[in-house]
């Protein structure tokens, strides 16, 4: 059995959720029941048959809701990997410490290629590092204090997980001045991030190597995984750019947050509409057990 997850980001009516069904019936994806996980927020759909089509039909651009296929079985992670930027905060904290020099504008336009996949990565840092040499360390925390905010859901997501015994990691491209003090106000087990050099009371324009880049996010999950005893179907990954696309293919339940276009084609499941609280929605935790 397979299960397709109804996610509003304000309000779903029965009417959506009978047309759903509709759908599935039409594509011969064998629906059976259906209930409310929270009312009138979110709803899960029992299916027998072909998760890809069901995925194909119900996920249409003109919803106003999100969706997630997948198995019935094992829905429930004990695992996450979450990138940071644009995905458990709202920013890209590289683009805020740029504009304290005063070269955001030039720095996004890397930032954003890099995270629809059209630069190497680790290149792309070190180029837009390189571009910070002598801004005064002090912007890093005045950049923490004035620019980053914690992701609608995130705290939800985390500390529900973490109290139903699940470990959660946040991996990030971004550096540790910002990822430490992001995961500890979130809840997260660990964090891992790239380190930003000083000079004196400078930034040295460099980032120490080896870079954290997606192949260190794959490995993450994966050595993760393995020292927990996990299989590959108890574990959530979550992400918006390209180099999250290794750990959220590995995952059993790969999401695109908000995601730019190559994640969000790639990706087993997608949020657009609705905040992180979507996946507790997608493992089957209603409102009445978060840890809010």
């Amino acid at each position: 059995m397979f299960i397709a997850t109804l996610i509003a980001a304000d309000q779903l009516d029965r009417t959506a959720v009978t047309a759903a069904i509709d759908k599935l019936n039409q594509a011969h994806c064998r629906p059976e029941d259906w209930h409310w996980i929270d009312e009138g927020r979110a709803a899960d759909i029992a299916f027998g048959h072909d998760p890809g089509q069901a995925r194909a039909i119900l996920d249409a651009p003109g919803n106003l809701y999100d969706v997630v296929v997948q198995p019935a079985v094992g829905r429930e992670k004990k695992l996450l990997v979450a990138d940071m930027d644009s995905t458990m905060i709202t920013v890209e904290c590289i683009d805020e410490l740029a504009d304290y020099a005063g070269i955001k504008a030039e720095i996004a336009a890397v930032t954003e290629a890099a995270m629809r996949g059209e630069l190497d990565f680790a290149e792309a840092l070190d180029a837009r590092v390189a571009l910070l040499k002598g801004l005064d360390a002090t912007a890093i925390d005045r950049c923490l204090a004035e620019r980053v905010t914690i992701m609608a859901g995130a705290k939800t997501l985390i500390r529900t997980m973490r109290a139903r015994g699940a470990e959660t990691i946040l991996v990030s491209g971004g550096f540790t001045r910002f990822a430490e003090p992001v995961a500890a106000e979130i809840g997260f087990t660990q964090a891992i991030a790239n380190v930003l050099e000083i000079d004196g009371a400078a930034l040295a324009g460099t980032v120490a190597k080896p870079i954290v880049d997606s192949s260190t996010k794959q490995r993450t999950l994966l050595e993760a995984r393995d020292r927990l005893g996990l299989a590959a179907h108890e574990t959530l990954a979550v992400g918006d750019g390209a180099n999250d696309l290794a750990m959220i293919k590995l995952a059993g339940l790969g999401v695109a947050y908000h995601a730019k276009p190559i994640v969000a084609a790639a990706a087993g499941a997608r949020i657009d509409r609705a905040d992180l609280t979507a996946l507790l929605y997608a493992q089957g935790i209603g409102r009445g057990e978060w840890v809010e």
